[in-house]
């Protein structure tokens, strides 16, 4: 199995934080985000991993090129950024006929990612890949779910105001090789996951519950909370 990770986001709402710092290495506890990832990727056996850069591009291929999973990765440059769905577009050659997970990088993610890959590869068989789902405190931010009794996706609502629940997509992703021949059909423009292949998934698309821990460290209070949680995990260890 291979990764994507995507980590070429500007990081705005987390200046003056990441006047300096790509938002994919900021530290939690120490540690930039981004190894946190490659430590879960690695450790599941994920030996091929694709990275896409943009902001603070240098910065990031620093960081990989002196990072102990360097032979693991290769960095895809985007010197416009493509939107996430064309950035996998532009993977195909990457993805080859493998399953692949699809992870936005700005996400701290602890969960029990072999339950994640069984439920992958449980899912029923009209299905084109899973979905990992997350309880949400703020559901309005997020794109929230409707499952059928089997886990499968049959509804989605991204950010809206009254959303039916706090059940959300956590951005976090394993698809068969097969959903790369959906998304050519889509129409010319479309550009993010969420909003332009997800929809198109209604039906298709298992899901699987992260009960460990989930946060998108967006936001300056987003990121203290999320130091806070390691920190306490960390002294715990002590």
């Amino acid at each position: 199995m291979r990764a994507i990770l995507l980590a070429a986001g500007l990081g705005t709402r987390l200046k003056p934080i990441t006047n300096d710092i790509p938002k994919c290495l900021v530290p939690i506890a120490g540690k930039p985000l981004l190894e946190y990832w490659l430590e879960s990727l690695v450790g599941i056996g994920v030996d091929e991993i694709l990275i896409n850069t943009h902001y603070l591009a240098d910065k990031v291929e620093q960081y990989i090129l002196s990072s102990n999973y360097r032979a693991n990765i290769r960095i895809s440059y985007e010197p416009v950024l493509l939107g996430t769905l064309n950035t996998l577009r532009e993977s195909s050659s990457f993805i080859k006929n493998n399953d692949f997970i699809i992870v936005h990088a700005d996400n701290l993610c602890l969960c029990n990612w072999q339950s994640f890959i069984s439920s992958f590869k449980q899912r029923p068989e009209d299905c084109l890949g899973t979905m990992m789902l997350f309880e949400t405190d703020s559901p309005q931010s997020c794109g929230i779910v409707e499952l059928d009794e089997r886990g499968v996706l049959q509804a989605f609502h991204e950010k809206v105001q009254s959303p039916p629940s706090n059940l959300a997509n956590a951005a976090i992703y394993i698809f068969e090789s097969k959903v790369l021949s959906l998304i050519t059909e889509l129409q010319e423009g479309t550009c993010d996951i969420s909003l332009d292949l997800i929809p198109h998934l209604i039906g298709r698309l298992n899901t699987w519950r992260n009960d460990g821990y989930l946060r998108d460290i967006g936001t300056v209070e987003s990121l203290i909370k999320a130091n806070s949680y390691i920190e306490k995990i960390d002294n715990k260890r002590v």
